[in-house]
């Protein structure tokens, strides 16, 4: 796959911006090129707290949410949270049974089993949930699309409250098709106030808690107990971190770092060695994220849920060394499953435009994390598709250039249940229309060969001799990065490279000296393959860099560190 650099050409008053909010050029520049550009919106990125959240009645149905799911907590009404098995899921359930529990509702939950029960409420649930003299249904990170099983529901004699944050169906007019429900609170809907789309299921149940709060006049701060969660299920669920969400991921890492309120989620971070880190969204994404979704994905989401729950200090011990356990697992087999997969796109593959790739033996619940591999190694959208109890399930990965929830759409005659959204998606469909769905997405893809060249953009072409310590603290200050607003990348050319040495126990880092022309001399890594890096750069008398600044600290010093994310050998001598 070719990389191919680009260097954002838009355009502001740089300096101004600079000179009013107290900030560097480069880092006025970084934030135009992540589209904030307004005097408003500068203001609101580098100052804003939790007192400046959007206001939670600009969700559609906020108002008829809370009352309805007050009045049945008030009336001691049986309320049954139906939730998802991934980590926004468990997020969002968690928020809700906990923050009903406080006003002394009568309330469990139900989480899906992945495998049985596929994505979501199924009549299965409502039927159980029926027989159990539940009275109201609330759902969260799921049920926007659940029509049919909410119109059960109600026949049945139940009540339903739907919060979820997916994708609204549309008929043929391009009006929103909803659930039978009392009160729909997704911030997709067509006649949604709210100011940001890019809102997970989990702030939407927290949102929710607030509102409920405020009916009972609780105390005005007593929801923000369940801001860490939120925080975590804006990582996992790989929404924007732009707008509020920054500020939700910003304040619960710093609640996190001071010691979080939850008991189970102290433990997790401690079993994964991470007390004597300060913790991230690298450590959130890659690292807690994925334990919380491992018991979803190999057993039942419930052991996350219950270790969120559990107040008995070894109850969470158990249950935190059991999800790090099953996420080795997980590891252990998602790389099997894609190097099936590279194996299948490169003998059969290499000249489709949509990536569907059956691996009939993966587990389903990986397919997910395979495409998202297979597509960043092809810069292609790809869904895996795996043999299920019923017929086949898959999970796709989408580029930028392709709408996959869209494409899904079109091609809803071969499938049986299809979510999600632009970048994501699941579906189920028959074995016998594999091959027909998988032609019928590849002549209907709309993509050409500029679509799937891996674009690396460069924030400005900053020489390495700009960079000092007050400049990467300006960087640091824009943290959280994430989705949305990722890490700031430089660029700086003709540079000697020297010393390369391959380090670490794999062999997978790279470190090096750069100079430049003006006789300075940098420390300088890059991971990959080691030897194959090292061999290339010792090729190169001069290399033009794409990079971001560290600030490296061992044994109590600090020296400016100069990451190497890719390299071309220079053209300019």
């Amino acid at each position: 796959m070719m990389n191919k650099w680009f260097v954002h050409a838009k355009r502001a008053d740089f300096q101004r911006i600079s000179e009013k909010f107290g900030i560097d050029p480069v880092v006025s520049r970084i934030l135009r090129n992540r589209d904030i550009t307004s005097d408003e919106e500068i203001d609101y990125f580098l100052n804003a707290g939790i007192d400046d959240l959007y206001d939670e009645m600009l969700m559609p149905d906020m108002e008829k949410a809370a009352k309805a799911v007050y009045d049945a907590a008030v009336s001691g009404r049986h309320i049954r949270i139906v939730g998802d098995y991934d980590i926004d899921g468990v997020c969002s359930t968690y928020i809700l049974l906990e923050g009903l529990k406080r006003i002394g509702a009568n309330v469990d939950c139900c989480i899906p089993d992945r495998i049985n029960d596929g994505y979501g409420i199924n009549m299965n649930i409502v039927n159980k949930a029926h027989t159990d003299a539940v009275e109201l249904i609330l759902t969260c990170d799921n049920g926007i699309a659940a029509l049919d099983e909410l119109k059960a529901a109600n026949e049945l004699g139940m009540r339903v409250v739907v919060t979820d944050h997916h994708n609204v169906r549309k008929n043929e007019t391009g009006d929103d098709i909803l659930p039978e429900a009392l009160a729909v609170v997704d911030v997709k809907r067509q006649e949604s106030k709210y100011p940001s789309e890019e809102c997970c299921g989990a702030v939407t149940a927290w949102k929710l808690i607030k509102r409920v709060y405020a009916l009972c006049e609780r105390r005005s701060d007593e929801w923000l107990d369940f801001l860490e969660f939120a925080a975590i299920a804006t990582v996992g669920d790989i929404m924007k971190l732009t707008g509020e969400n920054r500020v939700i991921v910003k304040e619960g890492l710093k609640q996190i770092n001071e010691g979080s309120h939850n008991l189970g989620l102290r433990t997790l971070i401690e079993e994964l060695e991470l007390t004597e880190k300060t913790i991230d969204t690298y450590h959130i994404g890659f690292i807690i994220g994925p334990c919380i979704n491992a018991g979803g994905r190999l057993e039942t989401a419930e052991s996350a849920l219950k270790l969120f729950t559990s107040t008995d200090r070894s109850e969470a011990e158990l249950i935190a060394g059991h999800l790090r356990l099953l996420n080795a697992e997980r590891k252990a087999m998602t790389e099997a499953g894609t190097k099936e997969g590279i194996s299948i796109v490169e003998s059969t593959m290499m000249e489709d435009s949509v990536l569907v790739v059956y691996i009939e033996d993966l587990h389903e619940s990986l397919a997910g994390i395979v495409a998202g591999r297979l597509k960043e190694r092809y810069c292609k959208p790809c869904i895996v598709i795996t043999k299920g109890h019923e017929g086949l399930k898959g999970s796709g990965r989408s580029i930028e250039s392709y709408d996959m929830f869209s494409a899904l759409c079109e091609a809803e005659d071969f499938l049986t249940k299809y979510g999600g959204h632009k970048m994501a998606a699941g579906l189920s469909l028959k074995e016998e229309n594999l091959n027909r769905f998988r032609e019928f997405l590849n002549s209907h893809s709309g993509l050409n060969e500029k679509d799937f060249i891996k674009k690396l953009w460069i924030d400005d072409p900053t020489p390495l001799s700009y960079v000092n310590m007050s400049f990467i603290a300006q960087l640091d200050s824009l943290k959280p990065y994430g989705q949305g607003f990722e890490r700031p990348q430089f660029a700086c050319r003709n540079l000697r490279p020297s010393n390369i040495k391959v380090l670490g126990k794999a062999g997978n880092v790279v470190r090096f000296r750069l100079s430049d022309l003006s006789g300075g001399s940098y420390d300088a890594l890059m991971f990959g393959d080691g030897e194959a890096e090292a061999a290339k750069l010792r090729a190169f008398e001069r290399i033009d860099i794409l990079y971001t600044p560290q600030i490296n600290e061992f044994a109590g010093r600090k020296n400016i560190q100069i990451d190497v994310i890719d390299y071309n050998s220079s053209s300019k001598t």
